[in-house]
């Protein structure tokens, strides 16, 4: 069965023409040209700005024109993942989505339901002339993943509507009214190459198989780090054996948990068995801490020719130090929220090369002053193991849930009728661009709703087809009793 023949047929058919559309974050030229096109082509009134950003407007049906104004949100781009045997470009290559069960899938790659499916309802919203609606906006952002830019660069003034709903939450049922604010770190070592002494023999050391995931949204599950995990089996290869590394990759996204890291090293001839040995018997030591929240945990040894040159160990020692003393972790749990993350950490990307050992990490929180004081840990920690350079970027604060506002009202009441059962009030520890826009629109009422999407930020993505249906109904629902202006 083909994604476009799921129900609701509207929804899942503008979802699958967005897999077909290569867009990376920080390469949205051309489902920017398809989102214009698709709005002009329809007939709405349809703005690019300066960014990128796109909105396409619409007026209300009829009966519905005292209706306050609505904006569905959502971003464009999506997190390019995939496994280490996918062919896929990213770049030039449709996502192939398929259905697997109760789900959609990709294969070996992300999905881009996050937030493909949620561009895709609001879409439709505008496509499906049975739904009832006031005034709506459909904004579409630009390069949300790495970096907000869109939500950014969002002018104020330019949206009518005071009441947004954005539709990248992950868990349906959940009212999300508040979330985290985030701040990216990077620190470097710099160094030159020593040429490789004689007698040494080149291994290949290769962790991969871990589930990785959303550093916000997957973070309190306590998965291992494929940074942090061949920080470790490094560390003792050095000071021990006289280890040589000649290069360490390790993740790829800024906001996603490594599942995957690989460095090469050089060691004397004599000592490739007792390598060998320890780095075994380290990595069946994580196995066994990480066995339940990473099971599927793989490592590869490899014989490899020994490379001409290696990082000196000095430098190198200095920064796997560094990366074992700082935090990759949950850090808090809210005290407010039970069962909500309020500060975290994630070591997303490790890279040797040009000269420079980086390594970059995404710091989350609920509380400003909580993500400050983790910044100055993780500074402190680079500055002491002599880091060259340590900067910082990106920051942004969270969104201050408001309980008591006329439109989450209106969202618990017709969960109820909907679903005959409460909904869910939350906050989310993952960022949300409503935190910036709403710094620009402070009049506007914000709330976050979404189907249910497992494993975002990972080749394990899947969204639930049966809860796609449920709250595209939810959101029709919503749309059609909306307050009326004051």
């Amino acid at each position: 069965m083909s994604i476009k023949d799921l129900k609701p047929q509207v929804v899942w058919n503008n979802f699958y023409q967005l897999t077909q559309i290569p867009r990376p974050s920080k390469h949205e030229g051309k489902v920017i040209e398809y989102l214009y096109n698709w709005g002009v082509s329809h007939g709405f009134e349809t703005i690019k700005d300066d960014t990128g950003n796109i909105i396409i407007r619409v007026p209300a049906t009829p009966g519905c024109e005292k209706m306050r104004g609505v904006i569905l949100q959502g971003h464009m781009d999506m997190v390019p993942q995939k496994t280490s045997d996918s062919p896929h470009n990213f770049l030039t290559d449709p996502i192939k989505a398929y259905v697997d069960g109760e789900w959609v899938t990709a294969d070996r790659t992300t999905l881009g339901a996050d937030n493909g499916i949620g561009v895709a309802m609001g879409l439709s919203v505008l496509e499906d002339k049975s739904v009832k609606h006031g005034p709506v906006e459909v904004l579409v952002t630009y390069d949300e993943e790495t970096g907000m830019t869109g939500a950014n660069c969002l002018k104020p003034g330019v949206l009518k509507g005071d009441i947004l709903i954005n539709l990248d939450s992950e868990d349906e049922g959940e009212l999300c009214v508040g979330c985290a604010g985030g701040l990216d770190v990077s620190a470097s070592f710099k160094y030159r190459k020593y040429t490789a002494p004689e007698g040494f023999k080149g291994l290949e050391i290769t962790v991969k198989g871990l589930q990785g995931g959303h550093s916000g949204m997957d973070i309190s599950l306590y998965r291992a780090n494929a940074n942090k995990v061949m920080a470790r089996i490094l560390l003792p290869l050095i000071e021990i054996l006289g280890a040589k590394v000649v290069n360490f990759t390790g993740g790829s996204l800024r906001n996603a948990i490594p599942f995957e890291a690989d460095a090469t090293i050089l060691l004397p001839a004599e000592n490739i068995a007792a390598a060998k040995k320890m780095i075994d018997n380290i990595f069946a030591e994580v196995k066994a801490e990480f066995a339940d929240s990473d099971p599927s945990a793989v490592l590869f040894v490899k014989d490899q020719a020994p490379a001409k040159y290696y990082i000196p160990t000095s430098v190198m020692l200095r920064a796997v130090k560094a990366m074992i003393a700082c935090p990759s972790s949950v850090i808090r749990m809210s005290q407010t929220m039970p069962g909500l993350t309020e500060t975290s950490i994630n070591m997303a990307i490790v890279r040797t090369e040009k000269g420079r050992i980086t390594v970059h990490s995404l710091m989350r929180s609920a509380v400003d002053t909580a993500k400050a004081d983790l910044a100055e840990r993780v500074r402190c920690i680079f500055e002491l193991a002599g880091a060259n350079e340590i900067k910082f970027a990106g920051g942004y604060s969270g969104w201050t849930p408001k309980l008591d506002t006329s439109m989450n009202k209106v969202m618990m009441e017709q969960y109820q009728k909907v679903y005959g059962k409460p909904m869910k009030i939350m906050a989310t520890h993952g960022g949300l661009e409503c935190a910036i826009m709403g710094a620009k629109y402070p009049n506007w009422e914000m709330v976050s709703v979404g189907p249910t999407i497992k494993y975002p930020h990972s080749p394990d993505e899947k969204v639930n087809i049966a809860s796609v249906e449920r709250t595209w109904e939810y959101l029709k629902a919503v749309l059609a009793n909306v307050p009326v202006k004051k």
